[in-house]
């Protein structure tokens, strides 16, 4: 029987990241990744993704993805080279809380402490059609060798939208059908409102408040489908070449045998877990044994560098070393065009909590730097205790809204306030002034 001091299913983000980290701390770590190193992220989700965004035409995304996917996962590789760390390209599945069978060499794995980073998969709407073969998730749209002339989105959250904007930006004529009232729920609906109408000036036709019931493939195969969808009240249909379903994920769990760990899944079908991660009715034989979830498996935060911090603070958790990692303060970004990013809870959601605050906003209209980039189209609001007291978030639309939702990122997770921003010196001419011209 092979031993390890910390085992990881899955080679994603999360995975990869943990075992690189636990290995320079001294632990023999092994890994079980079936498929490729890199996980969802970096082969079929936000670096593919990228690639395209900041492609000119939709030939050279199609030519440029597969090459830097390559060159990334090849770098992960290497940090899985690490003398302390062992790579098994197996299946992984629990015997029990401390055991692992890889599939189909049938080898028996134990570990003192084992990390479930399986990651997610696209969730598909239950609805007639929805296996057509000019239906996908953005997997398949990402392998497209074609550009659809009518391109259909049914979703309107992070990946519908980036899909939205980069499509439309290669040619595609593209329509998006979401369930809810606005797009991107997670951001502050006055910044998602004017993102969407931004996009809707470019050419991006948005049914909002809109339920797909079924979709149906032309008479002659590859012909495209009819989407067909009910918005107030009323049926109403639209065609397109190619559908790209946007509408969620869902945890990788199956074949894992979690039952045998005694892990009984959420019913959202995620593994449920405490504020350090382990698995909350996980059972172990061994003494110190500890078995965690971390990244989309445990359902917390859906974002490939919230897995690879909960995987960096659960080899603390195992070394026994403090950390003060804030979970809370997780900041996220769209990459449309322009981009929006937020961190911390939106106008609306202080309201519902009745937590007082101050709202301040400004305009990248009236940022030298944006003027002379000419992206004048823009906007930042922060909101923060009253008396420009301690921040509390940051939602932002506009060139390069990551990079500045960033900056804001660090002074919430130190507990400072606009104040002290606002008296933090900022390079002029740069678009993160806009921070400082809030009111």
């Amino acid at each position: 029987m092979n031993c390890s001091d910390l085992i990881i299913i899955g080679a994603g983000p999360g995975g990869y990241k943990a075992a690189v980290y636990a290995a320079k701390k001294g632990l023999k770590v092994t890994i079980f990744e079936d498929v490729n190193v890199g996980g969802t992220c970096l082969n079929v989700g936000c670096i593919p993704t990228k690639t395209y965004v900041h492609s000119k035409t939709f030939e050279e995304a199609v030519e440029r993805q597969p090459q830097v996917v390559e060159a990334l996962r090849s770098g992960v590789e290497t940090l899985l080279s690490h003398p302390n760390i062992t790579l098994v390209r197996e299946k992984a599945k629990f015997i029990d809380a401390c055991t692992i069978e890889a599939s189909p060499s049938g080898e028996v794995w134990r570990g003192a402490n084992i990390i479930i980073a399986t990651g997610s998969s696209a969730k598909m709407l239950p609805i007639p059609g929805a296996d057509g073969q000019n239906v996908g998730s953005s997997t398949e749209l990402l392998g497209l060798k074609e550009l659809p002339k009518r391109l259909c989105i049914i979703g309107a959250g992070v990946i519908g939208m980036e899909f939205a904007s980069v499509f439309q930006k290669f040619g595609s004529e593209v329509t998006v059908v979401e369930y809810l009232k606005e797009c991107l729920p997670m951001m502050d609906s006055d910044i998602a409102k004017r993102l969407r109408k931004l996009l809707e000036k470019r050419g991006i036709t948005f049914y909002m408040g809109a339920g797909v019931k079924s979709l149906t493939p032309a008479p002659s195969p590859g012909r495209g489908e009819t989407i067909l969808f009910e918005q107030k009240g009323k049926e109403v249909s639209v065609k397109a070449d190619y559908v790209l379903m946007a509408t969620g994920r869902k945890a990788n769990t199956e074949g894992l045998n979690l039952e045998a760990a005694g892990i009984t899944l959420a019913p959202n079908g995620t593994i449920p877990v405490d504020e350090h991660f382990r698995t909350l009715n996980g059972q172990s034989s061994m003494v110190n044994g500890q078995c965690f979830a971390i990244g989309d498996v445990n359902g917390r935060q859906m974002l490939a560098h919230a897995a690879e911090m909960q995987g960096i603070h659960v080899v603390n958790q195992i070394l026994g070393i403090e950390d003060k990692i804030r979970f809370d303060v997780m900041p996220a970004a769209i990459f449309t065009e322009p981009e929006a990013a937020c961190v911390g809870p939106t106008e609306d959601q202080l309201k519902e909590q009745g937590v007082p605050f101050e709202c301040h906003k400004s305009f990248y209209r009236a940022n030298g730097k944006a003027l002379a980039m000419n992206e004048t189209e823009g906007m930042v609001k922060l909101c923060c205790e009253p008396e420009e007291g301690k921040l509390l978030s940051a939602h932002v639309f506009g060139a390069h809204a990551a990079d500045i939702v960033q900056e804001v990122t660090a002074f919430i997770t130190l507990g400072a306030t606009l104040r002290q921003l606002r008296e933090t010196v900022h390079i002029h001419p740069t678009l993160s002034e806009v921070l400082i011209e809030v009111n």
